[in-house]
């Protein structure tokens, strides 16, 4: 039986994850700000599909990127010095987060339900969700959204209009979680593409060691943000 959880506080030790599917930890509880806040702070996030309850997982190993090995192929460093495409941060994050919910091609539907979509628009005004974004002539054709906690970037989803629009976007934001201090990328799920720019899996107790010792909490124990503009 897959725990049943109804608060942030209900979530199991990620030890506790199911080997098959892989990472499945609990079901139920909120996707109110804490409870994703939390979930993210222990190396647990949402993901389920229309007509399930709310499934959380950690997978073990981890995709995850240390901002340090980023690789950047000489094709995509020649786009960048184009300057094909111009970056922006948060300036359309819910644009984003939409573009991100359409089904790829061969596939007939979304993780990044509604609900979804709204609770991390609502992570985003609370300063802790964000969006790298890829313009061309006025159009948005590119990007990628993730929550920040601490030295932290949990990666979430990326699009593309334009080819290499979404790399040209993920490759500015690693730039900038360089510059402020991030010390991991979490990719969560290992994927050819992911593996192309320097992630690699890592075994989940040593990814859920790093989260400790990287996110910073308040004393009412809510990990802090450091992303800056």
């Amino acid at each position: 039986m897959i725990p049943s959880i109804k608060t942030a506080q209900d979530f199991p030790d990620v030890e506790r994850a199911r080997h098959e599917p892989n990472g499945l930890l609990c079901m139920g509880g909120n996707l109110d700000p804490q409870t994703i806040l939390t979930a993210y702070s222990r190396g647990i996030f949402p993901w389920y599909s229309a007509g399930q309850p709310i499934l959380w997982w950690s997978p073990d190993p981890r995709m995850a990127l240390l901002p340090s090995e980023f690789k950047l192929s000489k094709s995509l460093a020649k786009t960048i010095r184009a300057n094909k495409f111009e970056v922006r941060f948060n300036t359309a994050f819910a644009s984003v987060i939409s573009a991100c919910s359409k089904p790829r091609s061969q596939q007939s539907g979304t993780w990044i339900l509604p609900a979804m979509q709204a609770a991390y628009i609502a992570l985003h005004q609370i300063g802790f969700a964000h969006s790298a974004e890829a313009w061309r002539d006025g159009k948005l054709v590119g990007g990628l959204y993730g929550i920040a906690l601490g030295r932290v970037f949990y990666g979430e989803s990326m699009f593309a209009r334009e080819t290499d629009a979404s790399k040209v976007a993920f490759a500015a934001i690693v730039e900038k979680l360089t510059r402020d201090g991030f010390q991991l990328i979490d990719c969560q799920q290992e994927t050819k593409h992911l593996a192309s720019f320097g992630a690699h899996p890592i075994p989940r107790k040593e990814f859920t060691q790093r989260l400790q010792e990287l996110i910073t909490l308040n004393s009412d124990r809510s990990p802090v943000s450091y992303w800056t503009l």
